[in-house]
């Protein structure tokens, strides 16, 4: 990687404003999963450790669409940051304005501050000059560790840089280091796993790993587009009509490297409780049926497959993994990346379900690399360029 890190630069005595994605599930005023809290605390206690007059934490949190929401609050990270960090943690009403600035003008030296929810604020998405100027004037240097939000081009996470120093996390410099080097120099045989509803939201990713990928494993609602595209018929299952074209060429392209389920679950109903049964797609579904994971004979397909891999990404579950009945094929297959990485592969998570689904079956410990965004990591393998990234100050 060829960005500044926080080791580059001094941050004794300055005020070092980080944006970190503490965009975590609450129920109510409870967080009920601080794994993103986590990956943020090796860059904040190198920070700390750096004797800096002040450490103020800036993020998002949901879709608040701009308005103050307290459902949308942060406040209640304090307490969670606060434990795992093992310093005391100050709150600010707001992140900008006098509020946020008198709070962190009454910091303790070395004091830790979060602000709260950047989305509060319409400006924030539109990425307003003036209200990024207003975040940067409550920091000397700035610090982007929000990996899951880099992929947005929003004040506090671009804006920003155009104020103030601006460099890399430990935790955006390790997604960037095994993200890229999969897409760059993956140790082969490289094997991708695409998984989730929608062909659509993965065409590019697709076409950019079928470039890159011995091999390329389909799973979840889009395969469901990608049967249909070869006159299966689909019942009830979710099908994107205006991408059969699209799956047809795909499959063109991808002949002998992409690998789609032999058999699938199939239920009368999208319910926990349906019946259900094995079958193979070719021999179509029955109308009121739907595909909502993939069978037995799959999943030992693509254990072979992946048998001598060394390099796996894997974005997206293999079926409904949120119903327990329908949720098999995900945990099965990260019960073999588990397998192949105690072996010696590198297996990355590419973030979203894939990684809530690998967190739940326990084996998160497991994975070579469980990356904190879903849709940044995406693009990554897209081969785009993430704005967060890009406006980061360069090595020399």
């Amino acid at each position: 990687m060829n960005k500044k890190t926080v080791r580059d630069v001094n941050l004794t005595g300055k005020r070092v404003l980080v944006r970190v994605d503490f965009n975590i599930p609450l129920d109510g005023d409870r967080v009920t999963d601080d794994t993103r809290i986590r990956a943020a605390i090796p860059t904040l206690k190198y920070i700390l450790e750096q004797k800096p007059r002040a450490l103020i934490l800036m993020s998002h949190l949901g879709r608040p669409k701009g308005e103050v929401k307290p459902e949308f609050s942060l406040r209640p990270v304090v307490p969670v940051l606060s434990e795992l960090l093992g310093v005391p943690v100050a709150f600010a009403e707001d992140c900008v304005g006098p509020k946020a600035q008198e709070a962190v003008n009454s910091l303790p030296e070395g004091g830790v501050l979060l602000l709260e929810n950047t989305r509060f604020h319409p400006e924030e998405k539109k990425n307003d000059p003036a209200f990024a100027a207003e975040l940067a004037k409550l920091g000397d240097i700035y610090v982007n560790d929000a990996f899951g939000s880099a992929h947005r081009a929003h004040a506090s996470t671009t804006g920003v840089t155009n104020y103030l120093p601006a460099v890399a996390g430990f935790l955006m410099e390790k997604e960037l280091q095994y993200l890229n080097n999969a897409i760059a120099n993956p140790e082969r045989p490289f094997v991708a796993i695409l998984g989730g509803a929608k062909v659509s939201d993965k065409i590019g990713v697709i076409e950019s790993l079928l470039k890159r990928v011995d091999k390329l494993l389909i799973g979840g609602g889009m395969a469901n587009t990608f049967f249909k595209a070869q006159g299966y018929d689909m019942g009830d299952s979710l099908v994107e009509e205006d991408a059969l074209s699209m799956a047809q060429d795909l499959l063109q392209q991808g002949k002998e490297r992409l690998y789609l389920p032999v058999d699938v679950v199939i239920a009368d109903a999208f319910d926990n409780d349906a019946h259900t049964q094995v079958i193979s797609p070719a021999d179509g579904v029955p109308s009121g049926w739907r595909i909502l994971d993939i069978g037995p004979k799959t999943l030992e397909v693509y254990r072979n497959a992946l048998s001598d891999a060394k390099t796996v990404v894997w974005n997206g579950p293999m079926g409904v993994f949120e119903m327990d009945t329908f949720a098999k094929g995900t945990r099965e297959l990260a019960h073999i990346l588990g397998e192949i990485t105690e072996r010696g592969a590198t297996t990355i998570i590419g973030g979203g379900d894939s990684a809530a689904a690998v967190t739940q079956a326990g084996l998160a410990d497991k994975m070579t690399h469980i990356s904190t965004g879903g849709g940044a990591s995406l693009e990554l393998l897209e081969g785009r360029t993430l704005p967060g990234v890009a406006a980061l100050q360069d090595r020399e």
